[in-house]
């Protein structure tokens, strides 16, 4: 049996019972990524989906009177690359968590690590074990320093990875940004509980759907390059024959025109929709463009990237971004099927 075909049935075994169902969000705004806090009580709802894994737990508080908490994980992705695809709690079922507490005080946790029924722990953050000198999570497909070199023949048309032990490699935001002072504005004013772009399973669009850290598939269909890119099930269509289609109506993907610059990759984006940059509060305007440059090493083992993003009405000059895949030849793409 395969990852995905033991995670259907995780979920369809558990889609019927009752759980608490939060939009998605970004942890970091929600949750404090500073602190870590611990609770140990019974099963009493799980559901088993993307974006985020969540449970309900019955736990005593300080006094041993029982209180409720709603308890977020990883995605089931990122369950499959650390390699515990096949992880199993259900109702009745007695758990230890640790992980960030809600900022808004309330009972709610995003997990880092995880004691099972019978006591195997399951890291699902990059801190490492917290209970136990040995805990399964800490290797899987997905984790690697350097990629598989071994079919530089395949060139980019392949499965690509951000591998969860990648450090700097995998990142895409930087840490500051050249705002105009109505976008300083904007920030100041956005609210990651309520004005989430991703609330409601709601895919992104470019350029924050780069930043996804999931297998992306590159492929060559009718003449253009189509991404594949796991999260929200996202399909990219790079047009190459040199003649634009006859777009009308500006979409979250925007319209990207592609030509090959000897063996980089490069993709011009106008038209996009999206109205955000990123997941915290920066704001995109229709106006914005986007220039993408993709450049695999000679032998096939990874892919560099940089998008420079130019929008007069949200930063004073233009913003580039870097970010690399590896090739993990045991990665495969997944449905992801985002579930409210």
């Amino acid at each position: 049996m395969n990852d995905s075909t033991r995670i259907l049935g995780l979920f369809g075994a558990s889609a019927l019972l009752p759980v608490v169902v939060t939009a998605h969000h970004s942890v970091a705004g929600t949750f404090d990524t500073t602190q870590i806090t611990e609770a140990e009580g019974i099963v009493t709802s799980v559901l088993w989906s993307n974006p985020h894994v969540r449970l309900s737990i019955s736990a005593p508080d300080k006094n041993g009177q029982l209180e409720q908490w709603d308890i977020e994980m990883t995605s089931l992705t990122t369950l499959r690359r650390r390699g515990v695809a096949d992880l199993r709690i259900d109702v009745g079922d007695t758990v230890r968590v640790a992980g960030n507490p809600a900022k808004d005080g309330s009972n709610q946790m995003y997990v880092r690590n995880l004691l099972t029924l019978d006591r195997s722990e399951i890291v699902l953050g990059n801190d490492g074990p917290r209970w136990s000198e040995q805990a399964l999570g800490t290797t899987g497909p997905g984790f690697g320093i350097e990629g598989d070199s071994s079919r530089p023949d395949l060139g980019i048309y392949r499965i690509w990875s951000t591998p969860i032990n990648s450090g700097g490699l995998g990142g895409l935001w930087n840490a500051s940004y050249p705002l105009t002072a109505q976008t300083k504005a904007a920030v100041a004013a956005f609210n990651p509980a309520t004005d989430a772009p991703t609330l409601d399973c709601t895919p992104k669009g470019m350029p924050t759907i780069m930043s996804q850290p999931y297998p992306m598939q590159i492929l060559e269909r009718d003449g253009n390059i189509v991404l594949l890119l796991e999260e929200y099930d996202v399909v990219r269509t790079i047009y190459m024959d040199g003649t634009e289609p006859e777009w009308t109506e500006p979409q979250p993907l925007g319209h990207s025109v592609g030509r090959w610059e000897g063996n980089t990759l490069i993709a011009e984006t106008t038209g996009i929709s999206w109205p955000h940059f990123d997941t915290r509060g920066i704001p995109l305007s229709d106006s914005a463009t986007t220039v993408e440059a993709f450049s695999m090493q000679d032998d096939g083992a990874r892919l560099d990237y940089t998008l420079t993003v130019t929008d007069p009405a949200t930063f004073t000059e233009p913003v580039v971004l870097e970010k690399s895949w590896l090739w993990l030849s045991a990665m495969t793409i997944e449905p992801f099927d985002c579930t409210n």
